[in-house]
């Protein structure tokens, strides 16, 4: 029969830098991953669509497929995840007769990643004992 510890857990204090990035990482809702950080940007994938939106005004589906070089597939699910959680917005037009697929971050999508960004920075600042 396996014993139940009643020690407490170690938890992030308040004076740690990692405690601050923790608390708000990610909205109320979102899914959290490992320390806290926002799963949905933390995807490798997901994490190239979003900064590379941060610093371009918009891109097409075909910029991004280049870009990343990934399969049409792999970003369509991505870049929907990032549309669902907000992050992204997508417009979809035509161009004479062929489709033209364009996504812009919103800034839901901009606050995300500056949070994932300070989380991530404390992250290594606390792992390289600053």
């Amino acid at each position: 029969m396996a014993r139940h510890s009643t020690a407490r857990q170690p938890s992030i204090g308040s004076g740690d830098p990692l405690a601050a990035a923790a608390r708000g990482a990610v909205p109320r809702g979102r899914e959290r991953g490992v320390a806290g950080l926002d799963r949905v940007i933390h995807e490798r994938v997901r994490l190239g669509i979003i900064s590379a939106l941060a610093v371009n005004d918009t891109l097409t589906f075909g910029d991004l497929k280049t870009l990343l070089e990934i399969t049409d597939g792999n970003l369509s699910v991505h870049a929907r995840k990032l549309e669902e959680a907000e992050y992204v917005a997508c417009v979809k037009s035509f161009d004479g007769r062929v489709p033209k697929t364009r996504y812009r971050i919103t800034a839901a999508g901009r606050r995300a990643l500056d949070r994932y960004l300070n989380h991530m920075e404390a992250i290594i600042r606390a792992t390289r004992g600053r």
